[in-house]
């Protein structure tokens, strides 16, 4: 692929140079002289910091007038296009009360009407807040794009998640615009992000993007609009494509590498004609605040064997005043950040020489022991079976599962032996092989096979990030095999074991239904089944008061539908961390079976059959078939083919056999992800029964220092086990300052009367009124509550 990249940009014309560019002409350049003479070091000073050039260089002209033609073109074509009467439902989604607006019909005519005509029948409070349309609850659609077919047409605003990803997607785009005018770079891509958004850009040499361009570039975006630029969406053929960008080795590589065929979209908006699948905000009036946020350098394709790229951030709103909120959040976000709280708190930290590997220090070993204990109880209250699975495995096992096909690259992988291997990345395939290990039948499903494993993927160096993203993690991952009329019942229990833990950390939850995609496996029958039992069990645990669930049509795996659940912190950001996948594909392609009722009777005839037989003699023995040869027309699969293709479909299992349905489900996901979610979440400030920290005992003079020690190893006896003590030479208030700042639960402060009557003097962290002397508390009574503090795995930390 690098020597195709080298190829095509020694075809592509030569970027000409800024010099070449922004040449000025002879008054200009006699008047810039005349400037020079008369401003001497102020003029040297202006020089530098000058806006960058106003015109444009010649492969962004070129570029802009073919679109413009082939636009002009499309529009002709569009204008001479049949337009048939269709019937369109608008749905304005949920008033302020939450109940359901009535729907709205119209009649409107095929490749005219848009979605965003139809505003003018809804009042401005609602219309203002439309970002995109969403048509038949599917497919994003521009609100000037003409509709093709009878369809529903429902609106989103900014607040909702995909509302959101469009306008800082259309952002980016005014972005990369101002770029071009401030460099005359040459643009990769820039996408949304989960804070804004970002553009990835090829500078000239000797360019770089510093702190003080950002200024220019925000007045460029806010100059882009005021002029309201709409965003101008045209299909474009491959040949076209590649016309309009061969200047830049970037975009053929997308064009080369990603698209169809037949093509794909460009957006246009202001000077700016991007390679783009959209959909876009009607035009950049929408913006009403934008700011960047920091620049940076990154891969192309983030392969640091590829070009570096300059990369700026930023994130803009509909509204001024949701800037301001947003700069509020990103301070307090800034004090929650786990990798600082994790360092402060000698969590975890990282080295190069693993990179993306977390080395979990005591303290965060204690926490992360803490959350295995948890879902280990409840898994003994639920009748999982915990295994232990092998972390390395032939990659025969990856073929067979079809991982081999769509995620080598993700994988590690190493050659012993001259066999072929790979780290696991997942646990699946490798529970697969104990079902089938040995005759399953009916009467031991379900099972529910859990295992807390090393996985290792092989995550691009520019996407790790802290313990959010990492290349060696556990999860509490499980599989349940079971038959299909036992899901309703596993799903409702897993909504119950959700419930269960997400209760104890104070984390409300969102559920999300995900159906058929255009690809699947599997035939259409057994998909509605499993999707009407997953919409019974979502119906069934929300009419006991969990909310609503959402229905992602579209967007479920390959090989099943699934359930996506997102949790909010205390920022109220989402997460996701726990899914509860159905699966057909895998028991297929590992030919698992059990013996059905049938078959166990049948087991049972037969052994009274064979008894009767034995008396008449033994019975011939059937010829095997010859194994087929392959017809002069057929051709073998190569290996790299066979390799691609997957494993082949197995039979339908025999009478009185079926295959188990088997359902992927983690609950907290990746222990490492969430212990950032949640170290964010509390601020460092841990619940008694997670807290890596409990108690600090401290003495009021040395003369109590016995006390202090008996006070810590009664604590661990008791089963209270991270109780420190501080008998340094520091000044009292020194070790209580210190202990503050630690985050201990408890601080207990024990002097010559605390010994004598037993008592400790008691600090609670959260509670302001205990940080002065109060009332002894009796040792026995303190151990007593402190232990049903911790069963009780309360939030709230007091006794």
């Amino acid at each position: 692929m690098a020597e195709h990249n080298e190829e095509v940009s020694e075809k592509l014309p030569i970027r000409p140079k800024e010099s070449e560019v922004a040449a000025p002409n002879g008054a200009q350049a006699k008047k810039q002289e005349s400037k020079k003479t008369k401003g001497g070091e102020k003029e040297e000073h202006a020089k530098a910091h000058a806006p960058a050039p106003t015109s444009l260089p010649d492969f962004i002209l070129e570029r802009n007038k073919l679109f413009d033609e082939l636009k002009k073109q499309a529009d002709v074509e569009l204008l001479e296009k049949e337009k048939p009467t269709i019937n369109v439902t608008v749905d304005l989604g949920l008033d302020k009360e939450g109940k359901p607006r009535p729907l709205m019909p119209l009649a409107a005519k095929a490749w005219e009407s848009t979605p965003g005509s139809f505003l003018k029948h809804v009042d401005k409070e609602i219309s203002a807040d439309v970002v995109i349309a969403k048509i038949d609850g599917k497919q994003l659609w521009d609100l000037d794009r003409p509709l093709e077919y009878a369809c529903k047409v429902s609106y989103l605003p900014f607040t909702s998640a995909e509302g959101r990803n469009v306008f800082w997607h259309s952002s980016a785009h005014v972005l990369g615009e101002a770029a071009e005018c401030q460099y005359n770079c040459l643009l990769s891509h820039g996408p949304p992000v989960e804070s804004g958004f970002f553009y990835d850009m090829a500078l000239s040499e000797g360019q770089a993007v510093k702190e003080a361009d950002w200024g220019p570039l925000e007045s460029k975006a806010s100059k882009f609009f005021k002029e309201k630029q709409p965003f101008e969406r045209l299909h474009v053929s491959l040949e076209d494509l590649k016309k309009m960008f061969g200047y830049s080795k970037y975009k053929m590589y997308y064009i080369d590498n990603l698209l169809p065929p037949e093509g794909s979209t460009v957006y246009k908006c202001g000077t700016l004609v991007d390679l783009c699948l959209g959909p876009h905000i009607q035009n950049t009036n929408k913006i009403k605040a934008f700011q960047i946020m920091k620049n940076s350098s990154c891969y192309f394709r983030g392969d640091k064997d590829d070009d570096s790229l300059s990369r700026i951030y930023g994130v803009a709103f509909p509204d001024k005043k949701q800037m301001v909120e947003h700069k509020k959040f990103l301070e307090e976000a800034a004090k929650r950040d786990h990798r600082k709280i994790g360092t402060d708190q000698e969590l975890f930290y990282f080295d190069e020489l693993s990179p993306g590997c977390p080395f979990l220090l005591p303290h965060g070993t204690r926490i992360f022991n803490a959350l295995q204990k948890l879902i280990r109880s409840e898994y003994q209250k639920r009748g999982y079976q915990e295994v232990q699975s092998p972390n390395l495995y032939d990659v025969d096992l990856w073929k067979t599962s079809g991982h081999w096909a769509h995620y080598r690259d993700d994988m590690f992988g190493l050659k012993v032996e001259k066999r072929e291997w790979a780290l696991k990345p997942m646990n699946c395939p490798g529970h697969c092989l104990v079902f089938g290990h040995r005759e399953r039948s009916y009467r031991e499903l379900p099972i529910r096979m859990a295992d807390f494993g090393v996985l290792h993927r092989n995550e691009a160096s520019g996407a790790l990030n802290g313990m959010t993203r990492v290349r060696k993690f556990q999860q509490d991952d499980a599989h349940i095999f079971c038959t299909q009329d036992q899901i309703t019942q596993e799903i409702e229990d897993l909504f119950d074991f959700l419930r269960s833990i997400y209760g104890l950390f104070g984390f409300p939850f969102k559920l999300n239904l995900s159906t058929r995609p255009e690809k699947f496996l599997g035939d259409i029958e057994t998909w509605d089944l499993a999707e009407s039992k997953l919409k019974g069990a979502l119906d069934k645990f929300t009419a006991k008061g969990a909310g609503q669930w959402e229905l992602n049509e579209g967007d479920g795996a390959f090989y099943g539908p699934k359930i996506d659940i997102t949790i909010s912190d205390a920022l109220r950001r989402e997460f996701q961390c726990a899914t509860i996948q159905l699966d057909f594909q895998l028991p297929q392609n590992f030919k698992l079976e059990y013996m059905t009722a049938d078959a166990a009777t049948k087991v049972k005839d037969t052994k009274e059959a064979k008894g009767a037989d034995n008396a008449a003699g033994p019975t011939p023995k059937e010829e095997k078939p010859a194994s087929k040869a392959p017809k002069e027309n057929e051709t073998p699969l190569t290996k790299a083919a066979a390799e691609t293709a997957g494993p082949s479909k197995p039979a339908a299992p025999g009478a009185g056999r079926a295959r188990p349905v088997m359902l992927h489900r983690a609950i907290i996901g990746s222990f490492e992800r969430f212990m950032a979610v949640i170290t964010e979440h509390f601020a460092g400030k841990w619940p008694f029964w997670l807290s890596p920290r409990q108690i600090l005992v401290i003495p009021v003079m040395p003369a109590a220092n016995d006390y202090v020690f008996e006070v810590q190893a009664l604590m661990k006896e008791h089963k209270i086990p991270y109780v420190d003590v501080d008998v340094s030479g520091n000044t009292l208030q020194k070790k209580i300052r210190t202990g503050q700042l630690q985050q201990y639960n408890f601080i207990f402060v024990v002097g010559a009367q605390e010994k004598e009557s037993r008592t400790v003097n008691i600090r609670n962290r959260d509670d302001q009124a205990t940080q002065a002397k109060g009332e002894l508390v009796p040792l026995d009574d303190a151990i007593a509550k402190l232990r049903k503090l911790k069963k009780e795995r309360r939030l709230v930390n007091a006794i």
